[in-house]
């Protein structure tokens, strides 16, 4: 058995063997916090290496972008100039097909007009020619029968019997032109009515009838204005259907075929024979028109 003192010595000896591992455990775990410490603090650093690594490259990436920009040569803007040029050629495109369009439209639109144009006015030139014609032969057979008229009466009252001679009366009662073979009739039978032994009565097939009896105390406003009549308040113009009316309340349905400058034309619709009516006969009330529908 071990003595007192030898007890003591060797729990002294344990107390310091503990010790001593427990110091060198401390030394241990000091070491390896330092070594986590001193690693923690590479990383950092290694971080923020790595950072600014690709801060600099992004930033030079960037710069040589914009070089190739300014160049025209980057890749990106070369595309986006392709598309954008690929929309400008369409858009001019569209332009040019719309101008065309709208050219070949105008185009048609002045033949159609100028066809039109030079339609109504060979139509206009035709009727002028024809009206004026008319107008130009019946007074150059005025003065023809004027003449004849004065040489058979040996040149007593010629307005009267050439008014005679002009007019006759149609089975409706109103005057029309007479032929020239009428004329002539109504010449012979003057110059029978001169002769002093051969009295002729109101009933005899000889007999001329006169022209409408005239109201003077009566007058109608009757002028002509640009190709259109103006008649008792009212317009009148060509194609217009209208009532032709005599002193003895006799009507026929006529249709106003042409407005000259001293007179008109009417047609009758019963069997579209012409007449002529002066602005003289309209004003003194031998004839007057009323308006009528024209169906």
């Amino acid at each position: 058995m071990f003595s007192e003192t030898g007890r003591v010595a060797v729990k002294e000896k344990e107390r310091q063997e503990e010790k001593q591992g427990d110091d060198s455990t401390k030394r241990l775990a000091n070491t390896e916090d330092a070594s986590e410490t001193d690693l923690a603090k590479h990383d950092e650093d290694d971080y923020v290496e790595i950072k600014e690594q690709m801060y600099q490259d992004k930033l030079a990436s960037l710069k040589r972008q914009l070089q190739q920009l300014q160049e025209g040569t980057l890749q990106e803007y070369q595309k986006r100039m392709k598309k954008l040029d690929q929309q400008y050629k369409e858009r001019l495109r569209n332009a040019d097909l719309f101008l065309q369009l709208e050219t070949e439209q105008v185009e048609r639109n002045y033949i159609k007009e100028k066809k039109a144009a030079v339609k109504e006015f060979d139509d206009k030139k035709v009727e002028l020619k024809e009206n004026l014609i008319a107008e130009l032969e019946e007074k150059k057979k005025m003065i023809e029968n004027e003449k004849l008229t004065m040489e058979l009466t040996g040149g007593k009252e010629p307005r009267t019997i050439l008014l005679i001679l002009l007019s006759r009366r149609d089975r409706n009662g109103l005057n029309y032109l007479l032929t020239d073979e009428q004329i002539m009739e109504d010449l012979r039978t003057l110059n029978k009515l001169k002769s002093p032994k051969r009295p002729v009565s109101p009933s005899s097939p000889e007999h001329v009838p006169s022209a409408p009896m005239e109201n003077p105390s009566q007058r109608y406003e009757a002028r002509i204005e640009e190709g259109k009549l103006y008649y008792d308040k009212r317009w009148y113009h060509k194609s217009q259907a209208i009532y032709l009316e005599s002193k003895d309340n006799t009507k026929i349905s006529c249709v106003i075929s042409s407005v000259g400058t001293n007179e008109i034309w009417v047609r009758k619709t019963s069997d579209s024979t012409k007449m002529r009516i002066y602005l003289g006969q309209l004003q003194r009330g031998a004839f007057v028109i009323r308006r009528r529908s024209a169906a």
